[in-house]
């Protein structure tokens, strides 16, 4: 018998939610909910089938015939919200990122996750990226000894038509915030994959190129500090005038991994040098920063089948979330203007 798979929200990430929905054996997309009809139609008719149901709330489309799994594609501030229902009714969810907005957001979904049958997963899905990958085996290898340090930048340009155009982004209550939660989340994930939770986290943050257009952030700063002396620096920012590859650089024991885009470069302290040219694949996503989404929604559905654990759970994206919190609450989160 096939999953029954809703979608919720409509927009321009359940593309990509959809396509890699589609091409897994044992799913069925059955309904598709947005506040805009006419959105949740259009995606029902490129990937639904025939009694693809369309809905304008979840509430509705909840009490239509509960879907096995939902995918939260929402703005931000609905994720939780939406999240716990689909929980309480027992189904399980697969949501995009951010996991919260707020700590009092995570909070509650941990209790709803506990508290219910269904499973929940959170997409990050720079950690299945090729280039994600071949860091991970090169630190596994050895060679390079322990990680020291680490720093990571993202440049990217958001305009004011990305905020003009929406109703949501561009606001501290409905966004969570802008250049670190939005666009620059996976980056801080992978930093802190290799360096594991800071016990000092000091950052500041601005509002250079969008002043009057929206009140979040469009760049972000932070030092971090690692027990044993490990230290990090983070830049964030989305004032730049192109979308360049993510950079992430660490500092090893016997030498540096740098990671940009789908390039790894492995340098030894005795002077040799090692370049890796990955590709991540053919599914929907970002050509500056991987497309990794059919890998991470595929692991989820694994994990549903089998009765196993999930990569990407709510205790595996906590550290992130919580370090994203301190990082805004050095900076004076919503202190802008």
């Amino acid at each position: 018998m096939k999953r029954k798979v809703a979608i919720v929200g409509c927009g321009g990430i359940a593309q990509v939610h959809t396509r890699a929905i589609q091409d897994l054996e044992g799913t069925e997309l059955c309904a598709f909910v947005d506040c805009r009809l006419e959105r949740a139609k259009k995606l029902a008719a490129q990937y639904g089938g025939a009694g693809a149901g369309i809905y304008e709330g979840i509430e509705e489309m909840l009490s239509a015939g509960k879907p096995d799994v939902v995918h939260i594609c929402t703005p931000h501030y609905l994720h939780v919200p939406m999240a716990i229902k689909v929980l309480e009714s027992g189904g399980s969810v697969f949501m995009e990122k951010p996991p919260a907005i707020s700590r009092e957001q995570f909070a509650q979904l941990e209790i709803a996750a506990e508290g219910s049958t269904g499973k929940l997963g959170v997409c990050f899905q720079n950690r299945y990226n090729a280039s994600t990958k071949k860091v991970d085996e090169l630190l596994r290898e050895g060679s390079l000894g322990e990680v020291k340090g680490g720093r990571a930048f993202v440049t990217w340009n958001r305009g004011a038509n990305y905020y003009q155009d929406s109703d949501w982004r561009g606001r501290w209550e409905t966004e969570g915030g802008g250049a670190l939660i939005n666009q620059s989340i996976h980056a801080l994930d992978l930093l802190l994959r290799w360096l594991g939770e800071p016990d000092v986290v000091e950052a500041s943050m601005g509002n250079h190129h969008l002043r009057g257009v929206c009140e979040v952030e469009d760049v972000t700063e932070a030092f971090l500090g690692f027990p044993g002396g490990k230290r990090a620096c983070f830049y964030a920012t989305t004032a730049y005038v192109s979308d360049e590859p993510v950079l992430i650089e660490l500092a090893c024991e016997n030498g540096s991994i740098r990671l940009e885009g789908e390039r790894v470069t492995v340098r030894y302290s005795r002077g040799e040098e090692a370049v890796f040219l990955l590709k991540t694949g053919s599914s929907a996503g970002k050509s500056y920063w991987g497309c990794g989404h059919a890998a991470c929604i595929g692991d989820f559905y694994h994990s549903l089948e089998y009765g196993t654990s999930y990569a990407n759970d709510l205790g595996a994206v906590a550290n992130t979330l919580r370090v994203m919190m301190r990082i805004y609450e050095s900076a004076g989160r919503g202190s802008l203007f």
